[in-house]
């Protein structure tokens, strides 16, 4: 029996997420004998809110074999440790918190995390602010890269920051290099056939361009999935307030930290982002709390930029996804699919998921439909479990200094999964079991989520804490500490990095 040929594919939009889709399509179908088709306006340029990834950006990386120094240079790329949450609470201690990307070293110092945890939930006097437990904490506040020297053989998890608009041109450049079809073109028209399929895309020049699978990267228009095939939104709105960003660059100050800053404001929160060349400001909002030109203003006194003439831009945020992410013969991805606001970096992660699960359910099924439904319950608890973990951040804040914040304190719509942690929490129940219940354990770690809780200082009150009894154990924090102290000394900062490969 001979192999069946992978399917023919037309991606409309290029961006971040058509040419990763494109890469990965290519890379896994492209030799078999199918092509691949990147349909990209010129005049549509790329959003350019998430210049921040989660450790997956790596493995997609790692999975094409492009060299790290390759990409990063041409991208304006830097090293991304974790996120520093500021602001987020008014609980004493607790003004600030890093969540990291757990890595090997922590499988040795969470035990003692998770342990802590559990007796500060219960009232009695121990050290559990997540900062004291991370080697990713450690190598960020000294400003390292996440390389070790080759005499230690545990490389922390990292993602990166980068200009979200050279990524998309790099990514362009070294897909059509190798085989992908590039085609600047504006679609004005979407046939279909008799059984409801994507047929044709029609131009604005006059050609017609055919495929087999319709991969819409069309953006928030969602010309394909939600405009041609009339595909449901399911918006977040009740869950997540922001629906707004303003943005602006600033220029870099020489400092180096490798994490995203994640700063509360008045009705929301910034990130700061550092670049090669830059830095990236975004404030994240609610409109139904604060004006656009108040948002631009707060942002503009919080990075020390209100007498510049830079200008701001203000972008609308369509929080939410499609009810099936494959409809018919078109695959929904990037902002297409969905979007769940900036604050974990998910985007990009979510792109590479959804183009790799869908080549395997489209081929595991001999590239039909088969297990097509499967693929979108899969894809869809994913985004509802993202949503999920960044509802927790708002709903658990501990501020009460404007109505913005008490507003989501008081938030009840909530996922089920989402209350079961939270009662899971507060009841001193094993929240590591409830993740595996109700998430399956996928889409944020134990860690992850013993940072969310304790970073914010959801711990009985002072007036409440007791001393530890003799017949219950505390983690031996100064072990703890001089694990992740020893192991940082096998890291280099950024600027020996710079000045060892520059030589």
């Amino acid at each position: 029996m001979s192999e069946q040929v992978p399917p023919n594919v037309v991606i409309l939009g290029g961006g971040s997420a058509g040419w990763i889709t494109a890469c990965l399509m290519h890379q896994e179908w492209g030799a078999r004998g199918a092509t691949i088709t990147v349909v990209e306006s010129p005049e549509i340029g790329i959003i350019g809110v998430g210049e921040g990834s989660t450790p997956q950006l790596k493995a997609f990386f790692d999975h094409l074999d492009i060299a790290e120094n390759d990409w990063m240079s041409a991208c304006d790329a830097t090293y991304k440790l974790g996120i520093r949450f500021t602001g987020w609470s008014e609980r004493a201690g607790y003004e600030s918190y890093f969540h990291p990307f757990p890595g090997p070293i922590d499988l040795h110092s969470e035990p003692a995390f998770v342990n802590n945890c559990g007796l500060a939930r219960r009232g009695f006097d121990v050290p559990a602010h997540p900062d004291d437990y991370f080697l990713a904490t450690v190598l960020a506040e000294q400003g390292k890269v996440p390389h070790p020297t080759e005499n230690f053989p545990f490389e922390p998890s990292y993602g990166y920051h980068f200009d979200a608009y050279k990524l998309g041109a790099f990514l362009r450049e070294y897909a059509t290099a190798r085989g992908v079809i590039h085609r600047a073109a504006k679609v004005k028209d979407v046939e279909r056939k008799d059984d409801g399929d994507i047929a044709t895309l029609k131009c604005e020049d006059g050609n017609r361009i055919e495929g087999d699978i319709f991969v819409d990267c069309s953006g928030f228009r969602s010309i394909l999935a939600q405009q041609a095939l009339g595909g449901r939104f399911l918006s977040f709105g009740e869950n997540l307030f922001n629906d707004r960003a303003v943005v602006m660059p600033t220029t870099h100050d020489g400092l180096y930290k490798p994490q995203t800053d994640a700063i509360a404001m008045r009705a929301g929160w910034r990130w700061s982002i550092p670049l090669t060349t830059r830095v990236g400001n975004g404030y994240v909002y609610s409109s139904a709390h604060i004006s656009d030109d108040e948002a631009e203003t707060e942002l503009r006194q919080a990075i020390g930029m209100e007498d510049s003439d830079t200008n701001a831009r203000v972008l609308r945020m369509k929080v939410g996804r499609v009810e099936n992410s494959w409809s018919q013969n078109c695959l929904a991805a990037g902002l297409s699919q969905g979007f769940i606001e900036p604050l974990e970096a998910t985007a990009l992660h979510i792109v590479i998921a959804t183009a790799l699960d869908f080549m395997q359910a489209f081929e595991a099924g001999g590239f039909t439909p088969e297990h097509r439904d499967q693929f979108n319950r899969q894809t869809a608890a994913r985004y509802d479990g993202i949503r999920d973990y960044i509802v927790g951040h708002y709903r658990l804040n501990q501020r009460t200094d404007t109505d913005y914040w008490r507003a989501n304190a008081a938030n009840q719509n909530l996922s089920d999964g989402l209350k079961a942690m939270m009662t899971a929490w507060f009841t001193h129940k094993d929240v590591g079991a409830c993740n595996a219940e109700v998430f399956d354990q996928q889409y944020y770690s134990n860690a992850s989520w013993h940072c969310l809780f304790a970073g914010y200082g959801t711990f009985p009150p002072a007036e409440k804490v007791q001393p530890l009894p003799q017949q219950l154990k505390a983690a031996d924090m100064e072990s703890v500490q001089n694990t992740l102290s020893v192991s940082a000394t096998n890291f280099l900062d950024a600027d020996n990095v710079r000045a060892h490969e520059s030589g």
